[in-house]
């Protein structure tokens, strides 16, 4: 099965300018993300979401520097950016990450990427519909197919925040995967600097591969 990681990226960030660019010691926030997605078994392909803005063009030239996939759409329309690149990769099974999240874990990822399997009926595998994970874990396995819908039904907030209508609509059928115990108010995301200072010490002190239960641990 062809599961495909639509990591979601842009350097114009208004809370902390070209963040995904930073660098933690030798590697940048991008690198050791896509580091960590690499170690997935599950996952078919990685392909860098940004936009088609000069703004992006150091994301468009790094990804071209490292060889990384990558695929420029609309800016603000981010639904539209994820629909275009359906079209032109046609994956069976989309898996979204943010690329604020370096720390995302892998292994998370490949158990929920597993669980949409075994739960084929469900549009969107996800656990964020309610967040019993720390902020920068956040999953969602999605049917491409629920994206053949007109852009004229989403608002311009929806059609931002790619995922939103499909939350909001109750016609999707969504599997939510939630832990017992929550760790919602932890934060394992790159957002501001005071953010960037946190991840780096996590970094320093755990390295690049660890556990998101090991960061968290350490906050």
């Amino acid at each position: 099965m062809s599961n495909y990681c639509f990591v979601q990226a842009r350097y114009s960030s208004k809370r902390l300018r070209g963040k995904v660019l930073k660098k933690f010691g030798k590697l940048t926030l991008l690198e050791i993300l896509i580091k960590r997605l690499r170690k997935s078994k599950q996952i078919t392909k990685i392909i860098i979401l940004t936009s088609n803005t000069k703004y992006d063009k150091k994301i468009v030239n790094f990804c071209k520097k490292k060889n990384f996939n990558y695929f420029c759409g609309s800016l603000n329309n981010v639904f539209l950016r994820f629909k275009t690149a359906i079209k032109k990769y046609k994956p069976e099974k989309i898996i979204r990450i943010s690329a604020d999240s370096p720390l995302i874990d892998w292994r998370l990822i490949d158990k929920m990427i597993n669980l949409s399997k075994k739960n084929n009926s469900y549009y969107i595998t996800s656990n964020v519909k309610t967040r019993t994970f720390p902020k920068g874990q956040s999953v969602e396995i999605l049917k491409p197919k629920i994206f053949d819908l007109s852009n004229n039904l989403l608002t311009s907030d929806q059609k931002e925040h790619v995922t939103k209508f499909f939350y909001e609509e109750k016609k999707f059928k969504i599997l939510n995967y939630k832990l017992k115990k929550k760790y919602n108010e932890y934060n394992l995301c790159v957002d501001n600097y005071d953010d960037f200072l946190v991840i780096s010490k996590l970094i320093k002190k755990k390295g690049i591969y660890a556990t998101w239960k090991s960061y968290v641990k350490e906050l």
